[in-house]
């Protein structure tokens, strides 16, 4: 889902980074607020494993990747706007060190998969699991399907990102200056790659720790349930 520089114009990076950047901000003013001694260092580690599952990713038609975020799994443990901040610093990390997204395309970027995806996949997953026990199956069936639907809100973001360039910016001639591809072809072209590859992906990583977590350390699912931390 990584959308790298030269697909986009400068046009639509700079917008996409004024709509990230009062998120980022809000996002930094809550964890101030919330995040203690006890949790910094779980977003220092969800931050890493969110980079580490991000690198292992698929070419997708229209100059863009698919593959698992984890940006849910955050939201879930210590709150959307943490995984806000979570997510963007892996994708700061991969853009300016491993080359995967663009420097520009990467207000795009954070929106989508920092933004977009853990606030959807979190929305979901609170109401399948409202009010249920720590114990309750609920928890971890809502965590897959919350990744589920919230990679593929930020996939159908990024496809329509790159789809709307040719229908803005291009030659008198017609010829697109940025990615070639319009809606027709980059809506279906990241909306299959991620329906039928990476959303599983996504659920199951997210599903998955969560059951973990149930059996392991329940502590940090009842403390999402006592303290909500994105009020």
């Amino acid at each position: 889902m990584h959308i790298p520089d030269g697909y986009l114009s400068p046009v639509t990076c700079g917008v996409m980074y004024a709509a990230s950047a009062p998120i980022w901000y809000k996002a930094t003013k809550k964890i101030e607020k919330t995040l203690t001694s006890r949790t910094v260092p779980l977003l220092s580690i969800f931050s890493a494993f969110s980079f580490a599952i991000m690198m292992f990713n698929a070419p997708v038609p229209g100059g863009t990747t698919a593959h698992a975020v984890g940006g849910t799994l955050i939201a879930i443990v210590l709150g959307p706007w943490a995984a806000t901040i979570g997510v963007s610093i892996a994708l700061l990390i991969q853009a300016l060190f491993f080359g995967d997204g663009g420097i520009l395309s990467f207000g795009a970027n954070t929106f989508n998969m920092a933004i977009v995806l853990p606030f959807v996949g979190y929305a979901v997953y609170q109401l399948i699991s409202r009010n249920a026990p720590a114990s309750s199956s609920r928890h971890w069936i809502g965590a897959a399907i919350g990744g589920y639907v919230g990679i593929n809100a930020a996939a159908l973001a990024a496809s329509i990102e790159l789809g709307l360039q040719p229908l803005f910016f291009h030659m008198a001639n017609g010829t697109p200056l940025y990615c070639p591809y319009g809606l027709a072809q980059t809506i279906p072209a990241m909306m299959l790659a991620h329906l039928t590859v990476a959303g599983f992906a996504e659920a199951v990583v997210t599903g998955g720790v969560v059951a973990f977590l149930q059996h392991t350390m329940p502590y940090l699912l009842k403390l999402r349930l006592r303290k909500d931390t994105v009020a």
